[in-house]
């Protein structure tokens, strides 16, 4: 368990057991292989694993009943016992019909009703998996910064750097003073120019990608409080992170890339974001947003669309 992950989770309370796989597949990258071999166990059969004591999970798994407990209290569980208890929850969960089979990935011969009902499936389950590892302290926090901002950044590049166009676009029809950056360049230079009172956001699925945390360390430097969207919280981009959203970890496919799955449930994050901001700022943002809507108008018209 690296420090970082220690620090992201202490004093969480555990995770529900609706939570339990989302967190699994979250976290799973950043643990050691025997305790993928663990979490992936737990997840896969939580009600034969419920039934398990600890040394049985640790026989099961070929690992020990020390990597058994570090796996449970990596997944946000004081003990083995509490991780039972979700486990037993999770599978009741299962029997009762409201947790669905996880489908197989996209085969080059699939017919394309059965890529859209796969595709369909892993959104749902994008979107559902961040929902529920997501931490409503930490979004709260990012939102009351947000709200109160003189300007705000936002780094990303690639899939990510849409995401940040996306969420800047929306500030920027409340009235906020928002600019995405995807030139590491220009994303370092606008980056010291921000003070306490600026925000600084860095959206990266990987959390190491170089060019988003670069300026994500300067801002945070020169005082600017610091969001980071990104699967992984054990990550490098958290180090200069005041507030850490972590998105759900997809699983990638050859004709599925991680981009993908990545970009559904930073999108969703944004979305939360903007909306607890309209929330908070809502005698300024109602009549900003109107006052948008109606300057476009006449451009979703049918004589603005024949011109």
């Amino acid at each position: 368990m690296t420090p970082n992950v220690k620090e992201i989770f202490a004093g969480e309370a555990p995770p529900a057991p609706a939570a339990l796989a989302a967190k699994v597949r979250t976290l799973a990258p950043s643990m050691t292989r025997s305790m993928q071999r663990v979490a992936e166990a737990v997840a896969s059969d939580p009600a034969g694993c419920a039934a398990l004591t600890v040394t049985g999970l640790a026989e099961l798994t070929g690992t020990s009943e020390a990597t058994v407990v570090r796996t449970a209290r990596l997944l946000g569980y004081p003990g083995y016992r509490d991780l039972r208890l979700a486990l037993a929850g999770l599978a009741a969960q299962q029997q009762s019909g409201r947790a669905p089979a996880v489908t197989a990935d996209i085969a080059v011969d699939d017919p394309i009703a059965d890529v859209v009902a796969k595709l369909a499936y892993d959104e749902q389950q994008t979107l559902a998996d961040t929902a529920a590892g997501l931490d409503t302290v930490q979004l709260g926090a990012a939102v009351t910064a947000l709200a109160a901002a003189r300007r705000i950044d936002i780094y990303g590049v690639g899939a990510s750097g849409l995401v940040a166009q996306d969420l800047a676009q929306k500030l920027l029809r409340i009235g906020l003073i928002a600019h995405p950056h995807s030139d590491p360049h220009l994303a370092v230079t606008n980056a010291v120019q921000l003070r306490a009172k600026d925000v600084a956001i860095a959206i990266t699925h990987s959390g190491s990608t170089g060019d988003v945390i670069e300026p994500l360390r300067v801002a945070f430097e020169r005082g600017a409080t610091t969001v980071a969207i990104t699967g992984r919280p054990d990550g490098p981009v958290t180090q200069y992170a005041d507030h850490i959203l972590t998105t759900s970890t997809a699983r990638e496919s050859e004709l599925r890339p991680a981009a993908m799955s990545s970009r559904t449930s930073q999108l969703l994050v944004v979305d939360c974001l903007f909306v607890g901001i309209a929330q908070r700022t809502y005698e300024t943002a109602a009549p900003a947003l109107s006052a948008s809507y109606e300057a476009l108008a006449h451009r979703h018209s049918p004589r603005g669309r024949m011109r």
